[in-house]
């Protein structure tokens, strides 16, 4: 049973560290491999707390992935860290992540010996007639209130930091929003809010490296920071997003907004090998389901391929007919699926030296949700699914754990619209499976659109953080920073 987790609407009092934020954002340290030493440099909450291992970090665009490292050099706990990063990449690569969509993480934690999920996808909502193009209610912001409180060590507004300077005083874009803009920058240059902030002068594209400056996104961000995320569900923010939707053609209202919750609940749990587990994300982030139902199928020596239209199998029948996904995963004879497009989505996997580990996965339902801004707020609003061609992504993500010694394995997180789910599940059931070395089974495990990010342990976490490494598919845009200098 899904339990609903309703956020404060302000945020705990805490000291607004600029200056060691700034700094952050121009340092890059290198990568530690050995156990870390707290306490005898900079105070907590400032980068280099902590020195020697960290943890690590991986996701698909470079600056998230600092934010993120920056809060573990800190001090911050693996949760701070996916905080600082989702909110980073809202900013980073709005193409995909946006405070007008959503996602789903998965949360490790040592004295548990177990995997919560938490899920907030930008939900559905009923079409209106002065909604042309229906937007979902977003639900990043609750998320990740939602998750920090799993496993806090460093006050909440203080992880918005990092994305509020992001927006405000300008990052580059980086080669996967680049990528991106290419793709669709026709019909998002429709809209003239979208057209300011990711075109040039000329109405090109911005290139890699272009500055990318969002104003209007950093002042959302700071009211969150100063208010609570409550404030765009039930304060001044959601009246006016739900004054200004209209002009997005999205009729977002604030009876919507305000009933808009994040779920927390039971991941999709499965044996893996040697007393290990692994456990996927749940419905409604049904990606979760293919991509055990794939690591299933590998498990009796299925090929990735085959693994993939497997799982797809199985989604394509949940979604079509319910049931309970572990009778449908052991069912014969499913038809075959044969999706149309999928949405993009983007993945995260963080970990810290205590050996909590969080994976997430993002999307706004859409590349660049509705091609539409909240006039004036700065941020792209999310596609409704299940509307028109709009359908529901494959949010997959998975965590493998030791309950017995209570210790962190490995977590995935995936991207590649329909090749998402094999993105988690190929590389996760060739390395653990079948012994194959982390790069070998990025490589042969996740064909395709598949991006994985990766965090390993070969020998557990807490327990041996000199055999720990963190990875971004090398056939991606993103960075991996922190447990071993590659």
């Amino acid at each position: 049973m899904a339990a609903h987790l309703a956020p404060a609407d302000r945020p705990r009092p805490a000291a607004w560290r600029w200056g060691a934020l700034v700094a952050a954002v121009l340092a890059l340290p290198g990568c530690e491999t050995l156990g870390g030493i707290v306490g005898s440099g900079p105070p907590q909450g400032s980068p280099g707390f902590v020195r020697g291992f960290l943890g690590g970090v991986a996701t698909e665009d470079p600056a998230a992935a600092l934010a993120a490292r920056q809060v573990l050099s800190a001090g911050g706990s693996a949760t701070d860290a996916a905080v600082a990063a989702g909110f980073s990449l809202a900013v980073t690569l709005p193409s995909r992540v946006g405070v007008g969509g959503g996602g789903a993480c998965l949360v490790f934690d040592p004295a548990k010996a177990a995997v919560e999920a938490l899920t907030f996808l930008p939900g559905p909502r009923p079409a209106t007639a002065e909604a042309d193009r229906p937007a979902a209610v977003p639900l990043l912001a609750r998320g990740l209130f939602a998750l920090h409180t799993r496993k806090p060590v460093r006050p909440f507004e203080e992880l918005i930091a990092a994305a509020e300077q992001y927006a405000r005083f300008g990052t580059e874009v980086s080669r996967g929003l680049a990528a991106d803009l290419a793709a669709v920058s026709g019909p998002l240059f429709a809209d003239p809010s979208a057209r300011a902030v990711f075109a040039r002068a000329d109405g090109s594209p911005r290139q890699p490296g272009d500055p990318l400056l969002q104003p209007e996104l950093a002042a959302t961000l700071g009211q969150l920071r100063l208010a609570g995320v409550g404030d765009l569900h039930q304060g001044s923010l959601a009246r006016r997003l739900e004054q200004v939707s209209p002009n997005a053609g999205a009729g977002l209202t604030l009876d919507q907004l305000r009933a808009a919750l994040p779920d927390l609940a039971q991941p999709f749990d499965l044996p893996s090998r040697g007393g290990d587990r692994i456990a996927f994300l749940p419905p409604p982030a049904d990606g979760g389901i293919a991509a055990a139902a794939a690591f299933e199928a590998m498990r009796t020596g299925a090929s990735p391929e085959a693994a993939l239209a497997r799982g797809l199998a199985v989604v394509q029948t949940l979604r079509s007919q319910g049931g309970d996904p572990a009778v449908v995963l052991a069912a014969a004879g499913l038809p075959e699926a044969r999706p149309a497009a999928l949405p993009a989505s983007a993945g995260l996997v963080v970990f810290d030296r205590q050996g909590v580990a969080v994976t997430c996965a993002f999307t706004l339902n859409n590349l660049f949700g509705t091609g539409r801004m909240a006039p004036g707020m700065g941020f792209l609003l999310a596609a409704a699914p299940g509307l028109g061609t709009v359908q529901p992504p494959l949010l997959s993500a998975a965590i493998a754990y030791n309950a017995n010694l209570k210790a962190f394995r490995m977590a995935l997180a995936g991207s590649g619209q329909q090749d998402a789910p094999l993105a988690v599940a190929g590389p996760a059931a060739l390395h653990l499976l079948r012994g194959r070395p982390l790069a070998e089974a990025i490589g042969t495990g996740a064909p395709g659109m598949a991006r994985v990010q990766v965090a390993n342990c070969l020998n557990y976490l807490p327990g041996y953080p000199d055999r720990c490494v963190v990875m971004t598919d090398p056939r991606g845009a993103g960075v991996a920073l922190g447990a071993v200098d590659n």
